[in-house]
């Protein structure tokens, strides 16, 4: 294989045939043979992959749905009539059977505590962070307190906290590895500020909340869970942003007590796409006042009176309008699905996949010696996910055009995906970016009215490449769809543009 195989590329010897990387892959990572059962999916509930010639890599963007779940909504939604789940009617009752079996999947598939935890479905995580932002009772003297490598639905949360007068602070990520320094944010949480230094429960003035990413859907950094605990004794609120985290990891609701867990369904496996959760302890959401209602967030409201309105209780009080009650049988099922696979196993390939990706990057080089690949973030499979951030480099150094890789890997119909991937944090620290260089995407806003265009303006002021290539792992993906990949890149060796 390519890793340790470096001296053989540099003579412009034959890549390993997928047989003979395979064999090797296999002895390096023995725990791959405990996931065939994952082979066999692929060739069953994800054949169009294979049909179709597609080698899927950005499972952090979208997860894929398997055939049997698609039918077996069919066959529900076939088999019954549903209606509007606000109401009394068979249909309705039908309908609202269906979403309190949701709630109770979500629950199981997080073993989180009903008596602790509620669930609020939302479009996806994004709605699901909206919810919090636009409903915590931010004030001066409270404080909004986030890591760089946050996506930037959790960022907008600062534009409530802004408005209300609250604080808002950020935690940097170091340039090597792009983790957390730990001791800047054990100094952070402990350092005391006026009214934010009292607890979270003292009052509006008081009130602290803290948001970090479970996994990093940049660098596929991976943060110790137990720093909900630790900023929940010393009064925080804690968002724990796991998006990317649970189409691959286990989040146990019991072990671990986020105040608030936004999720995308459609990341972890695939379908249906429009539809979310705000996981959320119910102590917390009392604190919570939403800035407006609508019909069914509320038990009854008055036109003649325009202050009389009364909140409906959670759940109903945070979903705005009807929810999606089609499409969340698709939810239970989907999460059937997972359980039915079992999350460790997919953590477990796509582990031994990464760990492989990532020592085949690393022995990649040109003619002259000069690396084909800078991975950002971890080099290794030491906490962190199966989502790999990198440049290919030419000859000299220097980023292949970013969009250009895309297209290429388009052509051999290999999805990644490029860009910042909606966080600015990452990218910033990753690319050596300062305030300075971000600004020119802001000072003419009639200029610059897309990422792309921000990009090159960057690029062409201070010759740094502000954009990225990044691939993800996930359910079914296998040795054939990182061989090709490693295959394509090798593609670059040598070449000068």
């Amino acid at each position: 294989m390519w890793y340790g195989m470096a001296q053989r590329l540099q003579t412009s010897a034959p890549s390993p045939s997928i047989g003979e990387a395979e064999r090797d892959f296999l002895r390096r990572h023995p725990a791959y043979a405990d996931t065939v059962a994952l082979d066999e999916l692929r060739a069953t509930d994800y054949a169009r992959l294979d049909r179709l010639g597609h080698v899927y890599l950005d499972y952090t963007g979208g997860g894929l749905y398997g055939m049997s779940q698609i039918e077996r909504h069919r066959q529900l939604l076939a088999g019954q009539a549903f209606g509007n789940p606000h109401s009394h009617s068979p249909t309705s009752l039908a309908s609202t059977e269906l979403v309190e079996l949701a709630r109770a999947a979500v629950l199981r598939f997080f073993n989180a505590d009903p008596d602790e935890y509620e669930v609020i479905f939302a479009a996806n995580a994004s709605g699901a962070l909206k919810l919090v932002g636009e409903a915590y009772p931010f004030a001066p003297g409270a404080t909004y307190l986030l890591s760089y490598d946050n996506h930037n639905s959790v960022n907008g949360i600062r534009e409530f906290a802004h408005a209300r007068g609250a604080t808002v602070a950020y935690l940097p990520v170091r340039p090597d590895d792009l983790r957390l320094d730990e001791a800047q944010l054990r100094a952070a949480l402990e350092r005391p500020a006026g009214a934010c230094a009292r607890p979270a429960v003292a009052g509006s003035a008081g009130y602290r909340l803290f948001a970090y990413p479970a996994q990093s859907n940049f660098s596929g950094v991976q943060h110790p869970l137990e720093w909900v605990t630790q900023a929940q004794s010393l009064g925080w609120h804690v968002i724990l942003d796991c998006a990317a985290f649970v189409p691959t990891n286990r989040l146990d609701l019991r072990e671990v007590r986020p105040d608030f867990v936004p999720v995308s369904f459609y990341k972890m496996f695939g379908y249906p796409t429009g539809t979310g959760a705000l996981l959320a302890r119910r102590t917390v959401l009392t604190a919570l006042r939403r800035p407006w209602f609508a019909g069914g967030t509320i038990t009854v409201a008055s036109v003649q009176g325009e202050g009389w309105y009364e909140p409906a209780p959670p759940p109903a009080g945070f979903e705005d309008g009807t929810v999606d009650y089609l499409g969340l049988p698709a939810v239970t099922i989907g999460l059937e699905h997972l359980e039915k696979i079992g999350i460790e196993t997919i953590q477990a390939r796509v582990s031994c996949l990464a760990g492989w990706l990532l020592e085949a990057f690393a022995g990649l080089r040109h003619s002259n010696g000069a690396p084909l690949v800078r991975v950002f973030g971890p080099q290794d499979m030491d906490r962190r996910g199966a989502t790999i951030a990198f440049y290919v480099l030419d000859p000299h150094g220097h980023p292949y055009d970013v969009y250009g890789v895309e297209a290429a890997c388009s052509e051999h119909l290999i999805s990644v995906r490029t860009g910042c991937f909606c966080n600015p944090g990452d990218g910033e620290v990753a690319h050596d970016l300062t305030a300075e260089d971000m600004a020119r995407c802001f000072h003419d806003r009639a200029a610059v009215v897309s990422l792309m265009q921000c990009q090159r303006v960057i690029e062409d002021a201070t010759g740094k490449v502000p954009n990225t290539v990044r691939v993800s792992l996930g359910l079914a993906s296998n040795f054939a769809d990182v061989y090709r990949l490693v295959e394509f890149i090798v593609g670059y060796r040598d070449r000068v543009e």
